[in-house]
């Protein structure tokens, strides 16, 4: 089995599929690796680093794609990218095919690709392995981006999040109960916010009430909802439905309704938003106003602090990497059930069933 690294192309996407450490995993079990040049210096890893590990350097990605029977990448593939891949062959990475465009599903069904997607990847107890790590880095970076953009010269309202003696702390509402949301809790703790989460999960603020002492939990309603936002100085969503479209948890009117120059951090956007004025935003414009509320919505939070990204996914995503290496793909997926969930298309045919509901 060939194994190919292609640069990301994607704006603002610094994150590589494989580090040095995992390339030579794989070529000291005899898996030969291709890394296109350069893909790993965003995150700070050189070629020289690759090819010391056992790695071989290709100059293009048409070549990596062209080459290898299992493509490690992170962020959804371009069309061109797709045009470029061996039938047959095996694509991974962070795909949010239910959000995406029809010809791109397509285009994978028509070359027979197995369509492994990171963020669907899942346990008997429900979590989510390989998107933990970014769910982690995206929940731990929404208070420092919440911090900045309250901030006058931000456009915000000129509030510092922890507050002073004598002078409130901001105060921070997050929408879910999971991963993102506990790392968020604990990130905007730790600068002093107020905070108050709002999930659907009782296990879920359960876990966070036990954990964080003086954070408002309450469950997911249509009035909690509105009666929290309108007081908010930010709001994170961090609501999240595996394979499927994120739920529309704040309306329109809703945030009509909120402070003015108050602001809303979507981390949802990549499964398509849990705000109705959300729509995805880059790292270099990354936010807009809309109904007087600035808006954060950048789908690759963790691809701006690539390193530690990339060495926090890495460990958790070889063991699932190794096992289609020596197993190969089709034994892999019948040996491993939480693998499985991840395959969207397989053999020319849609397996998910969020896409094939829609299809």
């Amino acid at each position: 089995m060939i194994v190919g690294i292609p640069k990301e192309t994607r704006p603002f996407e610094y994150r590589v599929g494989l580090s040095p450490a995992g390339v030579e995993i794989f070529t000291r079990r005899g898996r030969q690796v291709y890394v296109e040049k350069d893909a790993g210096v965003g995150a700070g890893f050189k070629d020289h680093e690759y090819e010391a590990a056992g790695a071989r350097i290709a100059y293009s990605g048409e070549e990596i794609f062209a080459r290898a029977d299992l493509v490690l990448k992170v962020a959804r593939p371009l069309r061109s990218e797709l045009d470029w891949l061996k039938p047959g062959a095996t694509l991974a990475g962070l795909l949010h095919l239910a959000s995406t465009r029809r010809d791109k599903v397509d285009a994978l069904l028509e070359k027979k690709i197995t369509a492994l997607a990171y963020e669907q990847i899942r346990l008997p107890d429900g979590s989510l392995p390989l998107l933990r790590p970014f769910s982690q880095i995206a929940g731990s970076m929404s208070a420092q981006l919440g911090a900045r953009l309250l901030q006058n010269n931000w456009g915000g309202n000129g509030i510092l999040l922890g507050g002073v003696p004598g002078v409130p702390p901001a105060e921070a509402v997050i929408l879910g109960s999971g991963v993102v949301a506990a790392y968020a809790t604990q990130a905007f703790l730790g600068l002093g916010a107020h905070v108050t989460v709002i999930g659907d999960s009782l296990e879920g603020l359960q876990k966070i009430a036990e954990r964080f002492a003086g954070v408002v939990t309450m469950t997911s309603t249509k009035r909690n909802i509105e009666r929290a936002t309108m007081y908010a100085d930010v709001v994170v969503g961090a609501a999240l439905v595996s394979g499927a479209r994120t739920p529309i948890l704040v309306t329109r009117e809703m945030t009509r309704a909120m402070k003015p120059r108050s602001i809303v951090i979507d981390i949802s956007i990549d499964q398509g938003g849990c705000f109705e004025t959300s729509r995805p935003t880059t790292h270099d414009q990354p936010t807009f106003v809309d109904e007087g509320v600035t808006h954060y919505c950048v789908p690759n939070m963790p691809g701006v602090v690539a390193r530690t990204a990339t060495h926090a996914f890495v460990n958790a995503a070889l063991p699932y990497f190794i096992r289609i290496a020596d197993e190969g793909v089709e034994a892999a997926l019948a040996n491993d059930p939480a693998l499985a969930l991840g395959v969207n298309t397989h053999q020319g045919k849609l397996v998910h069933l969020t896409l094939l509901k829609e299809r």
